[in-house]
Order: structure tokens, then sequence, then C-alpha cells
């Protein structure tokens, strides 16, 4: 018999499993010492966990599967250096180096270089990279600071951690320097307005997604204010025009099969939320994210 929904146990999906056994983990990294406009994101693990009890009720009807009955585990939060940006990213990588397969919960964008870093040391090559957001983060710094939620694939690209020919941001519709823009498509990277998201549709995001990733190693990167503010209030650098809820899970749903390494998804920011609806989205981006793990469907 299940428990209701308020009952569950507040980690992801409720879940108790062994981490020795865990094909997935699930981990927070309470950091938000990189962001530019609203700090707070922090909060989100314990938020994210939170609002996943809504999704512990039965099966996700695309593909029919149960993630919280795979052998998945919530292994807590990552540690981090109070303060301290750069021995933070090499505290998060040593923790993440270990770890074959991981669903992390932000945080501020920050966290997603040393994911990455963790997972060139482990795999010993580039991966293809799917990024939803409605900023680049090519910028090669913030305001003078070189690590922050902005430059995360500028270094990523620079260092080699992401094969920037299997890239592509969606979403994308920030005001951004026309220098940071080039150089972005200079390196190779495809880019997916928002705007082009609602005029074309998800199904044909999707397929432009699975040709430009092809078949080898790719990760997942979602900032949740790739989202409209209509649909995720909840984050520190709101831009207007966004993806609705609907159709990032419809494009991400048309991304079975494909060879994941790893997701994040981060930007939470609870103490701007509203009834829990960012925490909510993001949850359920992560469900749908460990149900494409499960297969079912093409």
């Amino acid at each position: 018999m299940h428990a209701p929904t308020f009952a569950v146990r507040p980690s992801f999906l409720g879940t108790d499993g062994a981490a020795a056994e865990a094909a997935v983990c699930i981990a927070g990294i309470p950091f938000d010492l990189g962001v530019t406009n609203r700090p707070g994101a922090r909060f989100a693990p314990m938020a994210i966990r939170q609002a996943s009890r809504m999704l512990t009720d039965g099966d996700n009807p695309d593909g029919w599967i149960d993630p919280k009955n795979l052998p998945i585990a919530d292994i807590g939060d990552f540690s981090i250096a109070l303060g301290d940006i750069p021995e933070s990213l090499r505290m998060i990588e040593r923790q993440a180096v270990d770890r074959a397969h991981l669903l992390c919960l932000g945080g501020d964008h920050t966290v997603t270089l040393p994911l990455l870093r963790a997972l060139a040391r482990r795999r010993g090559d580039a991966v293809g990279l799917i990024h939803f957001d409605a900023h680049l983060d090519t910028w090669p710094d913030n305001f003078g600071q070189p690590l922050g939620h902005g430059s995360v694939f500028y270094h990523a690209i620079n260092e080699g951690l992401v094969a920037p020919h299997r890239m592509v941001q969606i979403g994308i519709r920030s005001p951004i320097p026309r220098a940071v823009w080039d150089w972005t498509l200079d390196k190779g990277a495809t880019i997916i307005s928002a705007e082009t998201v609602h005029e074309t549709g998800p199904a044909t995001v999707a397929e432009a997604i699975r040709e430009i990733v092809g078949r080898q190693p790719v990760y997942l990167s979602f900032d949740i204010d790739a989202l409209d503010p209509s649909q995720a209030p909840g984050t520190g650098t709101p831009e207007i025009g966004g993806l609705f809820t609907w159709q990032a899970m419809a494009i991400l749903k048309r991304l079975r099969g494909l060879a994941f390494a790893g997701m994040d998804v981060v930007e939470v920011l609870p103490a701007c939320d509203a009834a829990e609806i960012t925490s909510l989205a993001a949850a359920t981006l992560g469900w749908q994210y460990l149900s494409l793990l499960a297969g079912g469907h093409e």
C-alpha cells in the first residue's frame, strides 16, 4: 500500500535505495556562489526533493515506467567549501568522479562544470551536450569573475569536456554580446532559440537534437530558466518568452534511446517560487529523465 504523497519521505521520489546497488545516484549540490542576479539556489535540492513526492503515485504514462522502482538512490547533498568557488568546484568534482551515473539537483549552473570535469576524467573523452537554458552560458567571465554560472560552457568547450559540434542549446533568448554569440557558433555549437521552439514545435526540435548529438554519449543540463517565468517563477535570472513545461517535456520524451551519460537540473530558487511549481517542474524533468533511461517505446 502506497503512502499518500504528503507522507512520502522527502528524498527524491521517496527513494531509500542503497548507493552501492544503484545504477543512477541522485545528488543535491547546494551551491549558489556563481550567480550574477538573485541568490538562493542553494536551497533548491531539498525543495525539488519535496516536490518530487507528487510523482510517486504510479507509472509514467510515457513508456509505463515507474522510475522510483528503478535501482536508484538519493545519496544526499555534496559538500562544498563555504564562500570559496574554486575549492567548491574541486570538491564537487572529487565527489562526482566515482559515480557511474548522476542526476544532480543544483544549485546554480556553475555546478555543471565540475560535473563535466568528473565525467571527462571517468570517461577519458568529451561528450555531447543537450543544454536547455535562456542563456548561452559561454561568457568568458561573469563581471570579472572567471568562474560563475554564465561561463560554464565557455570553460567546458575550452577544456575539451564537451564536443561543440555535438552541442545543442535550446530556449536561448536573453540579451547577449554579439561576440559571445559568434564565438559559440564558431566553435561548432547549435543554438535553437525559444522562438524557434514555439514556431516549429517539439517534434521538429527533438529531431534536430537527435541528429546533432547522434548515438555517442551525451550529457543533459537543464537550467530551469529555459522555461517561461509564468511556468517557473522561482529562478534567479528569469527571461520572458520561454518554453512552457509541456514543450520541454514533449522534447524530452522524444529523446528516448540516446546514450545519456548524466543530467543536472539547476537554477531553481525556492524563495521566489509560487506553490512549488518551479520545484515540481524541476522534479518532473528529472523523473522524465529517469524514465528515458529505463527504456520503453521509442
